[in-house]
């Protein structure tokens, strides 16, 4: 057995058992390996942070994890269908939204996850930066291959942008609301935003990456004050620091559970979830694009995610920009 796969199976014991000890005879006979082989994979789990106490004639119980995002941590949480079926963690890397592009072109499994400690070139929308500090954030990408028309892609970023809300409500209990077209907000400061980018033909998807940047224990001093909006992370609003590992499985399993509604119900149950986490419906709103500037009130999103904005005696439809809440 590979010696990842088996300290996965380890750690998943230890997680269904909530804090009992378990017999080196067990460990030993449900991986089927030796019990040498079961210490040396121990002693592996504890150079990688795990706090694992040895008691004789008890065996071993998982006390505490470290706060990483790390394959085996991950895997040994996550019971998802699609999302998290292969795992690749990096300790730093240029972008995960990258990566998974060129994991994309090679074939990469549908619901490979990746996700990475920091970043070098985090990408935001618009080709903005997305500030990346190692070991207090949440920077992953997931490779999906539904078979849409490229025309549908844009509906899995409103998709991204519900589970999210959706994890940070499960896990925090806090108030976490939308922002057209791809960020979460908490008590009107941004906490998290989407990148999701396309590889496709004329008329089908080869697979799409959902990206997204999760403020989660990053500190009020770490937050530049020149950012364009308004800035938190779930430690700030809590007032104590979460586990990284805890929320990424919570987004993970929202979006597993979302992917299969989307693809046997379509769009329309996403884009009523979307609404339902979005404030400015029926809301009167100034929608800045480049050197336009557009008046009126909001009337939801279109089936390929488009603002529909009532002004001037008809609706339009907004494909890109800012919105603001107009008085």
């Amino acid at each position: 057995m590979p010696h990842n796969d088996a300290r996965q199976q380890i750690l998943r014991l230890f997680m269904s058992r909530q804090g009992a000890f378990i017999s080196g005879a067990e460990l030993s006979r449900e991986l089927g390996v030796s019990r040498a082989a079961v210490w040396k994979q121990i002693e592996s789990l504890r150079a990688l942070g795990y706090r694992i106490e040895a008691v004789r004639s008890h065996g071993y119980r998982l006390q505490s994890s470290p706060d990483r995002l790390s394959a085996e941590d991950l895997s040994a949480r996550l019971q998802t269908r699609i999302v998290g079926r292969e795992l690749v963690c990096f300790e730093e890397t240029d972008s995960t939204n990258l990566q998974a592009l060129r994991l994309g072109e090679q074939g990469a499994t549908e619901g490979t996850v990746l996700v990475a400690e920091s970043q070098r070139g985090g990408k935001g929308r618009l080709g903005r930066h997305w500030l990346s500090p190692s070991g207090v954030n949440l920077y992953t990408s997931i490779i999906l291959r539904p078979r849409i028309p490229p025309w549908d892609a844009p509906q899995l970023t409103f998709l991204s942008a519900v589970a999210v809300a959706r994890a940070v409500q499960q896990v925090c209990a806090l108030p976490a609301r939308v922002k057209w077209p791809n960020d979460i907000l908490i008590n009107g400061r941004k906490v998290a935003g989407l990148l999701n980018e396309l590889s496709a033909e004329t008329d089908a998807v080869h697979f799409v990456v959902l990206g997204i940047g999760l403020n989660i224990n990053m500190r009020a001093d770490q937050i530049p004050a020149s950012l364009r909006y308004p800035a938190t992370s779930l430690a700030i609003e809590m007032d104590r620091p979460l586990s990284r590992v805890e929320v990424a499985c919570a987004v993970y399993r929202q979006l597993d559970d979302l992917y299969h509604l989307y693809l046997n119900e379509g769009f329309d149950p996403i884009r009523l979830a979307w609404e339902a986490c979005f404030d400015l419906v029926g809301e009167k709103v100034r929608v800045e694009s480049g050197d336009r500037t557009l008046s009126g009130i909001v009337q939801g999103i279109d089936t390929d995610g488009a603002l529909l904005v009532a002004a001037a005696g008809t609706v339009e439809r907004v494909l890109a920009g800012d919105v603001v809440p107009v008085g």
